[in-house]
């Protein structure tokens, strides 16, 4: 079998394209394919499909897989079709897609490697400039979510991630049936909302049939959701609502330790035993917290301690039992006497219908934080990114679930 044949079968090409001939260079460690087709062949019109002669040729070059250890690159005469009713048109070649400098192989294998490997080791292990690969990456992207229908999407999640240091955000808009991130768009502001909104249009969604959204307490997801998702009911997510207990407890146990005397020295390095839920702390934690909480020690983080406890108690019960004893809590963080404590029921109170509704949706952003932590780690791996765009685009591989198509048709 002639070389020539055997990379015709290993290309699956079919007439009128052959190859013509092969080069390798050892020293380069490169091998050339020419693809040509024969005088007389005929191409299917883009616009129309009818057989047409071809009405001149330009050349081109693609990078395809590596040939063992070595760079392959296919070389063709790319011809116009010739159509009597719309010109002369470039006819698309079977083995990459318009304007790109790779063979859809090679895309494929890029977008498979994408996700577990930074971009930069990905540019040293192919042998091409990270910034050719993003745009692999961003076109698939953005023709995968192209052909998304979001008609179905009724429940949604927001929460954003920090795309570099500093108050730089991006938010991300999940659907929680599907566990599938929607759209991702720079910065945390009601503004970003609206673009969801219309971005949700735009792919077949309807704004005012989204039932429920789940987020934190941020003023402008709150205005957001309420502006452009009218007909939405909100649950604040318990994460983020525990959490502002949490701190609370902390902001008390700081304020405690500033005092001279004796607190400076006991409350020392016990940051982690308050903060830490009981089920998660280890001997040592559980040792301090019990010497730490004594009467007669009368140690206010201690009381924002017992108060944590009681809260999440609350937190933990089912239905109008949760919300009686969330009730009760508020009431007591009231007349606590920390200041703190009390500005945590206050925020509370302030997002009450929010709060409470957790007890008969259960939703929460949990999905998000799992999102968000493989966004974390993709962007840690990377060392950051250089612009919105290329995060954007990491989201959409990671946790969009496309169907990025990148064969060909």
């Amino acid at each position: 079998m002639r070389d020539t044949d055997l990379f015709q079968m290993a290309l699956s090409l079919v007439p009128p394209w052959q190859v013509a001939k092969s080069e390798f260079d050892a020293d380069k460690h490169r091998l050339d394919l020419h693809i040509d087709f024969p005088r007389g062949s005929r191409f299917a019109c883009p616009q129309c499909g009818a057989a047409c002669p071809a009405h001149d040729s330009d050349m081109k070059t693609w990078r395809h897989l590596d040939f063992f250890q070595h760079q392959a690159y296919l070389h063709a005469r790319v011809p116009r079709a010739s159509c009597p009713a719309h010109g002369p048109l470039q006819v698309q070649v079977p083995w990459a897609r318009p304007g790109s400098g790779f063979t859809l192989l090679f895309e494929a294998m890029i977008l498979a490697m994408a996700p577990h490997m930074t971009m930069r080791a990905i540019s040293r292990q192919v042998g091409e400039h990270d910034t050719r690969l993003w745009r692999i990456v961003t076109h698939y992207t953005d023709a995968g979510r192209a052909r998304e229908d979001m008609s179905g999407v009724r429940e949604v999640g927001i929460d954003e991630t920090a795309s570099r240091r500093g108050q730089t955000y991006v938010s991300v808009f999940v659907d929680l049936d599907r566990a599938k991130a929607l759209f991702a768009t720079p910065g945390r502001d009601a503004e970003t909302v609206g673009a969801f909104a219309a971005d949700l249009r735009a792919h077949g969604g309807d704004p005012t049939k989204v039932r429920e959204v789940a987020c934190d307490m941020g003023a402008g997801f709150l205005k957001g959701a309420a502006e452009h998702l009218p007909n939405a009911k909100l649950t604040l997510d318990k994460f983020h609502v525990t959490k502002l207990v949490v701190d609370a407890v902390d902001e008390v146990r700081r304020e405690e330790q500033r005092e001279s005397g004796w607190k400076q020295v006991v409350l020392k390095r016990t940051r982690y035993a308050w903060l830490t839920s009981e089920r998660n702390q280890n001997q040592r934690q559980e040792q301090i917290v019990e010497a730490l909480s004594l009467p007669q020690l009368n140690l206010k983080t201690a009381k924002a301690y017992r108060m944590k406890l009681t809260f999440q108690q609350a937190y933990a019960s089912a239905g109008k039992a949760g919300e009686r004893g969330l009730e009760k809590w508020c009431r007591w963080a009231m007349r606590c006497g920390l200041a703190p404590m009390k500005r945590a029921g206050t925020t509370i109170r302030q997002h009450w219908q929010g709060v409470v509704r957790y007890f008969s949706t259960g939703l929460t952003t949990a999905i998000m934080e799992g999102i968000n932590s493989l966004i974390q780690a993709a962007k840690a791996k990377a060392r950051g990114y250089r612009s919105d765009r290329y995060l954007i685009a990491m989201i959409y591989l990671i946790a969009g679930k496309l169907d990025l198509q990148t064969h060909s048709k």
